[in-house]
């Protein structure tokens, strides 16, 4: 059994230039020296960051089975530093990315959460024109919310969102996770659909697990049933949770996770 509880101190990685540079913050778990399994990446929900439950118990897992774990935040969550406001996927993308790229590990399986579910399918397109990028073992995919600016939040907007949008830039909205409420900016809504997966066939090029609750009113499971549509290459398989919400952070939720990621390590 390996220690899975060694301290941690979180390292910064300098993303963009000029006004665009922020610090992104990460905490890279080193493998053991007889593991030889992939790096986990853990990529965050919105608004989420690697301190949530799920992400500090895969790097748990990740511990006692003497596994590479990387964790970071995205700008304008968490340690990172950057506005929340100037965030959208392709920004929250390459940072996603760089950070993967500065740690260099030779393989990875990612475990994407609600929004990062949807960076993790950018990433693998990304990684797939790249000849320097780690291979891509597998993706645990946790309420996964591709596209959810077009597809859960467009529809859904009411005229004084949409007025807001337009004369402000953004709208506002009560979160039921948080007491701030969560800003969605125009920026988010046009580079949304300038990285909609669900518009296509997605290579991910690897085994996927989705697992999705059916009383997740943030991601309707629904939502889970159209992307398995766009990965018909993939060996691809879908849990239901039946009394699952949007989180799955509850103990049987994590156990759900870890078995998943665990069904993919080779």
């Amino acid at each position: 059994m390996f220690d899975a509880n060694p301290i941690h101190d979180q390292e910064y990685l300098t993303v963009g230039e000029g006004e665009a540079a922020r610090e992104i913050a990460y905490i890279a778990r080193s493998q053991s020296d007889k593991a030889t399994g992939p790096t986990l990446v853990w990529l965050s929900g919105y608004r989420s960051d690697m301190s949530g439950s799920k992400a500090v118990e895969l790097d748990k897992f990740a511990a006692q089975n003497g596994l590479a774990c990387l964790r970071l935040d995205y700008s304008g969550h968490g340690l990172s530093g950057g506005k929340f406001v100037d965030g959208t996927i392709s920004r929250w993308l390459d940072e996603a990315l760089a950070v993967i790229l500065h740690i260099a590990p030779e393989r990875i399986l990612v475990v994407g959460s609600s929004m990062g579910g949807w960076i993790a399918l950018r990433l693998a397109q990304e990684l797939a024109k790249r000849q320097d990028g780690p291979k891509l073992d597998g993706m645990v995919l946790i309420a996964p919310a591709p596209d959810f600016t077009a597809d859960l939040i467009e529809p859904n907007l009411t005229k004084k969102e949409i007025a807001s949008l337009a004369e402000q830039g953004y709208f506002e909205e009560r979160s039921a996770y948080s007491p701030e409420p969560n800003i969605y900016t125009r920026a988010l809504m046009e580079d949304g659909r300038d990285n909609s997966v669900l518009k296509g066939i997605i290579e991910t090029g690897c085994p996927v697990h989705i697992l999705q609750g059916m009383k997740d009113a943030d991601v309707p499971y629904q939502h889970a049933m159209k992307l398995i549509e766009h990965l018909p290459a993939d060996d691809v398989v879908l849990t239901f949770v039946r009394d699952g919400d949007h989180r799955l952070s509850r103990p049987q939720d994590i156990e759900r996770m870890l078995a998943a990621v665990k069904g993919l390590i080779h």
